[in-house]
């Protein structure tokens, strides 16, 4: 399966780069999460954590 899928991909003219550019993807990506994550707002992440426990609270209450 490798060997037919190399095969086809030494016949694409400029092939090498999508390698490059898939890496640079992942990396911007990541570089980018990274400073969001060291500059969000701490009552910002406080509020999104605690969703989970306030539809947990709304479940329970409406169930009694």
């Amino acid at each position: 399966m490798l060997k037919y899928i190399k095969g086809n991909l030494e016949n694409i003219d400029g092939v090498e780069i999508y390698p490059m550019i898939s890496l640079l993807i992942f990396f911007i990506f990541f570089v980018v999460l990274f400073w969001w994550v060291f500059t969000a707002k701490k009552a910002h992440i406080t509020e999104v954590s605690n969703i989970p426990l306030e539809f947990d609270n709304n479940e329970n209450n409406e169930s009694l």
